[in-house]
């Protein structure tokens, strides 16, 4: 794509020094530009597409543009796919009611990262401290299927559900944590000082005694 002069400026301020604030900063100034973020993306550079997506029209976002999304957030390494995807969930896909259904369909999507999104936002339902939706023994049925065969970063999203539903919802605390001790996931993990393990007996255990549950 041939970039705008205005992408070329922004671009030239953008350096490995470049901090999630001076993005924001950037974004500010901006405002709303679907056009000039889809030129920032097609750089295919960390920063520059962490920026195009706060500036991104989320009422644009379609399931096909996410899915070309998704294919190109794969030329990242693991840490920073998965970091433009939830930059991507947070900044645009939860603030509109489209893309929150768009996100409810994606349990079964054929891309990881968007099984990973459909996961953490089961999740955030019950972090938040909303009532959380009827559907968690469903929940617990599918994870307990399927997260043994999963990838990592799905993984990852189904066993942060299944802590935050042990930790709110106390009748399924106990089938919670024997998901954790049948899937040994993050066990014996190093974390660090101040931060909750990922191991679901101790992630349940910890963060439900914090909230006196």
């Amino acid at each position: 794509m041939k970039l705008s002069s205005q992408a070329e400026k922004i671009l030239a301020q953008i350096n490995p020094k470049t901090k999630l604030g001076d993005l924001r900063n950037f974004a500010k100034e901006v405002k709303k530009d679907h056009e000039l973020a889809l030129e920032l993306w097609s750089t295919g550079r960390f920063l520059p597409r962490q920026l195009a997506i706060l500036i991104m029209d989320n009422k644009l976002l379609s399931q096909d543009l996410v899915n070309k999304l998704d294919r190109e957030m794969q030329t990242h390494p693991f840490d920073e796919r998965n970091q433009l995807m939830d930059w991507l969930f947070a900044n645009q896909l939860a603030k509109d009611k489209k893309t929150i259904a768009m996100i409810q369909s994606w349990q079964d999507s054929p891309f990881p990262l968007q099984r990973r999104t459909y996961w953490y936002y089961q999740a955030r339902l019950r972090w938040t401290g909303q009532t959380p939706p009827d559907n968690t023994p469903d929940l617990l049925s599918v994870i307990e299927s399927r997260i043994a065969a999963e990838e990592p970063e799905v993984q990852w999203a189904m066993n942060f559900t299944v802590g935050w539903i042990g930790v709110y919802d106390k009748k399924y605390r106990t089938r919670c944590i024997e998901i954790g001790e049948k899937t040994g996931l993050y066990k014996g993990d190093m974390v660090s000082k101040g931060c909750t393990p990922n191991y679901l007996p101790e992630f349940i255990a910890m963060e439900s005694s914090k909230r006196n549950l």
